[in-house]
């Protein structure tokens, strides 16, 4: 029998002469000889015996018609050859005797042998859709000429004396962030020709492009099963197995993964050899990629109801135009009428303002000396003091947090408090280069260079001798003026984006010009602009009446207000006296701090409070979400290290820690127990944010990037403890009742409002999903009814139908099935990988829930903000439900 095994794999690059036609007129055909009286065709191609390097693409189609009338003939004598190849191996057996173990292999060949009758039963059923789903080694965004053409480029590039090495293949086909994978595949396909070569030329890395980039779903299969397939035998060990996971771990920077390969590569053999035949074939990979979506049934969405059917197809109406554009504008009023009055209510006092001003100047006599340069610096000096008094209000987040509560949060944006704040800057921008500017370029050289009959009316002014610009400048309007522009240039600039973010880098020691550091010290600055200000507005040249100088009057009530705000601080953050209960720091530079809560410490879901170290600095405070629930008897933040004071805080806290112990996650930890002494935290707050409104909407959409999941992390945990407190009154309370859709049982008299909520959080490191482990499992476990929804993505894995993924999502498929725990985050939801279709995450939510009002809140880079707003707007454009979008920055 082992003479005849020699033969099971293949017979290989045979050519066969098709009768009496041309020299060209050859095919080279592969065969697969199954144990189980079965031959296999793998491929019939068309091959040229005169010259290796003239083959081109058009002669690889010639002689389609008499491939296949070859292949149908040859299948048939295929069959004939494996019957009398089985009867051959009967007689051998029977001539050598039966044993309990030949006879056990036997009955493992056959069991093996009926599933694969099936597994091609299902083939032949699924084969459409098993088509359009085929793995796929480059994901190619042009066509395949283009991306030829670009190969053929690299190849030109990298290649020596016109061959390409075998190290530089992954950055020739476009697969440089995964060399490892693109080595193995070069391998594979080096095999397949039976070359052992360290280098290929250009007409032998064309025929490797068309095979990598093959639209059949059957050849990608191949190819791959020849990768893990290493030593040609036609058959898989787990070894071989456990190599692939490996290196599919490392492609995808699974570093967990790759370190439980051994694990899951005997998962997958129990799956696909429950024979303990110990390994597995072709066939069995590929039933195992179509049974796929068998393993993952409880992912898959709802159907489509007809209600919501005729919802979808309301949206094929299109109108005109014009039509379009009212519906555009209506719903941009819709969204934005709170923002818009408040714009319009501010720019119209800016104008009044200037105006007034502008008119009074305009029928004095100075104007007649200096023009509609003074006009323009007076009417601009008066918005600037209602701007200097505006932009304190804002920032005042006591006060703010207070009025959200009330009635005037339906008509006030309070969520835009920072926004407003910048806008209100960029107005004082505009008013300082108009009142200096003109102060400096036009109105004090009129001034100096006027006659003396034309000044003399203006000595009670500025005195008996006509002033030069020099004594103009120096005087005290001048000095103090002045003094107030470089101050807020300073603070302006280093407020910025690119300098509070780092983003522009300077050599060391003008690095410190950057970061939050900077903008923070900076910022207090505008404690001597305010006080020069009120000098400068007492020390005009053209008012002298104490009661027509009105500077102080704009700033008195909102500089009283934030004095009073910060004072309160100071006090309320010594009496909120915090003890340390336990830190983590986990991968990708998070630090997670439980605290003790104090007594009067009331906060919602969704809101944040600051935070200071007085180790790292006494004097500065940073907002973070609270990441605990009000329900739970401690407080609790995450910490990402994204600029200088957030660094130094974890590498003062990672100082007191230290590697955790069995069965506990993060990379180092800390608790009361801990022999070093942990640093002391000050906190402030809670503050005011727009997650904090969840509690007013039907459903609820939740999206976090990255680090943005924490003010989600709350109010997750918090609709947990009410679906608990409600499961444990339902045997209580019998005037509790359930909706007719069944989804939330609620009380007659007092309901919750929020029905369902879906979390989809996306972050590109494995690590990532430590944070917030604890929480995922705890509502997987306890929302029995699944009503909450999760959903994690991780983008640094290669998306779905990727040859570099599907292992992975094998495993994945596998583990969860049989385990209810994914690989990827060791938690109970299942991981998704490259990023998510929002469109079809918004299809699906309007599909399930037509009429309801749905809240879209979404935390973390502006980057994906605009799309979902657009995405918000098209749906309410379609349908009944209406989406509601809130965002945070971080």
């Amino acid at each position: 029998m082992r003479g005849l095994a020699g033969h099971d794999r293949r017979w290989a690059s045979d050519t066969i002469p098709t009768g009496t036609h041309s020299t060209n007129d050859f095919v080279e055909v592969t065969l697969d000889l199954h144990p189980d009286d079965t031959v296999v065709l793998r491929s019939v191609e068309p091959a040229d015996r005169t010259s290796s390097g003239s083959s081109t693409p058009s002669m690889a189609r010639s002689h389609s018609s008499r491939i296949r009338q070859f292949s149908q003939e040859l299948k048939a004598e295929a069959r004939r050859i494996s019957h009398d190849i089985m009867a051959e191996l009967k007689k051998f057996s029977r001539s050598h005797g039966h044993t309990p173990a030949a006879s056990g292999f036997d009955s493992a060949l056959a069991a093996r042998a009926l599933r694969r009758q099936r597994a091609e039963l299902d083939r032949s059923r699924s084969g459409a859709h098993k088509a359009l789903r085929g793995l796929k080694f480059i994901s190619c965004r042009t066509n395949g000429v283009d991306a030829w053409n670009e190969v053929q480029a690299s190849f030109d590039k990298l290649a020596i004396d016109g061959f390409l090495s075998r190290s530089d293949f992954a950055l020739c086909i476009g697969m440089k962030d995964s060399k490892e994978f693109a080595l193995e595949l070069f391998d594979a396909l080096s095999r397949r020709r039976r070359l052992n070569a360290e280098k290929i030329s250009k007409d032998e890395l064309y025929e490797f492009w068309s095979q990598i980039t093959d639209q059949s779903f059957d050849s990608r299969l191949q190819i791959f099963f020849d990768m893990v397939d290493k030593d040609a035998d036609g058959r898989i060990t787990e070894v071989e197995v456990k190599e692939i996971i490996m290196l599919s771990a490392s492609a995808n920077k699974l570093s967990r993964l790759k370190e439980q390969a051994e694990e899951y590569s005997a998962l997958i053999m129990e799956e696909l050899d429950p024979e303990k035949l110990g390994y597995i074939e072709l066939w069995q990979l590929e039933a195992l990629l179509l049974q796929r979506d068998t393993y993952l049934n409880y992912s898959q969405a709802l159907s489509h109801t007809s209600q919501a059917l005729s919802q979808n197809l309301a949206a094929l109406h299109r109108g005109g135009p014009i039509l379009k554009l009212r519906s555009k504008v209506h719903y941009f009023l819709e969204e934005n009428w709170k923002r818009l009055w408040v714009l319009m209510l501010w720019v119209g006092a800016m104008a009044g303002l200037f105006l007034w001003k502008f008119i009074q100047y305009r029928n004095r006599y100075a104007f007649q000396v200096m023009g509609y340069c003074l006009t323009t610096a007076k009417g601009a000096a008066e918005t600037l003091k209602l701007n200097m008094a505006l932009i304190l209000l804002p920032v005042c987040r006591n006060t703010i947090t207070w009025l959200r509560s009330t009635r005037l949060s339906r008509v006030m944006p309070f969520d835009d408090n920072i926004n407003f704040h910048k806008t209100i800057a960029g107005a004082i921008v505009v008013g300082v280069i108009l009142h200096a500017g003109n102060h400096l370029t036009c109105d004090f050289t009129r001034l100096e260079s006027s006659s003396n009959r034309m000044y003399e009316p203006l000595k009670e002014n500025f005195g008996d001798s006509k002033p030069n610009y020099g004594t103009l400048v120096q005087g005290p309007e001048g000095i103090t003026g002045i003094l107030m522009v470089l101050c807020m240039v300073v603070a302006f600039t280093l407020a910025t984006r690119w300098f509070r973010r780092s983003l522009v880098k300077f050599p060391k020691p003008f690095d410190r010009l950057t970061g939050f550091n900077a903008f923070w010290y900076s910022h207090h600055l505008f404690v001597l602009v305010y006080v020069l200000l009120i000098i400068h507005g007492q020390l005009l040249y053209l008012i002298h009446h104490w009661y027509l100088k009105t500077t102080w009057m704009y700033l008195s009530v909102p500089v009283l207000l934030y004095a009073g705000e910060r004072t309160l601080r100071a006090f309320r953050s010594g009496y909120y006296s915090v003890r340390i209960l336990k830190v983590a720091i986990y991968p990708g530079n998070v630090l997670t701090l439980h605290m003790s809560k104090p007594p009067s410490f009331h906060y919602k879901s969704g809101q944040y409070m600051f935070v200071q170290c007085p180790a790292v600095s006494p004097f500065e405070w940073h907002p973070f979400s609270i990441t605990s629930a009000p329900g739970d008897d401690y407080l609790s933040i995450h910490i990402r290290q994204l600029g200088d004071w957030t660094r130094e805080l974890k590498l003062v806290f990672s100082e007191a820690c230290e590697p955790p112990m069995h069965g506990r996650s993060g990379l180092l930890r800390a608790d009361e127990t801990t022999k070093k002494s942990l640093p002391k935290l000050l906190i402030d707050g809670p503050y005011g944010a727009a997650s904090q409104d969840y509690k007013k909407y039907d459903v609820l959409l939740l999206v976090g990037l990255g680090i943005g999941a924490t003010p989600f992390i709350s109010i997750l945990k918090d609709l947990l403890n009410n679906i608990v407190k409600m499961e444990a009154h339902l045997d209580v309370a019998p005037d509790y009742y359930y909706p007719s859709d069944g989804t939330m049982p609620s009380k007659s008299k007092k309901a919750l409002k929020t029905t369902n909520a879906y979390f989809y959080w996306v972050t590109r490191e494995q690590g990532s999903f430590d944070w917030f482990k604890g929480v995922m499992n705890e509502v997987a476990e306890l929302d029995q009814g699944g009503l909450i929804e999760m959903h994690n993505y991780l983008t640094s894995v290669y998306e779905e139908g990727d040859a570099r993924s599907a292992l992975i999502t094998m495993v994945q498929a596998l583990s969860h099935a049989k385990n209810g725990v994914d690989v990827v985050s060791g938690t109970r939801v299942r991981t998704h990988f490259a990023r998510p279709n929002w469109y079809k995450v918004f299809s699906r939510t309007a599909t399930r829930h037509p009429y309801a009002r749905i809240g879209v809140f979404y935390c973390g880079a502006p980057v994906l903000a605009q799309e979902l707003s657009a995405l918000c707007y098209e749906f309410n454009q379609k349908g009944c439900a209406k989406f509601e979008f809130h965002k945070e920055h971080f």
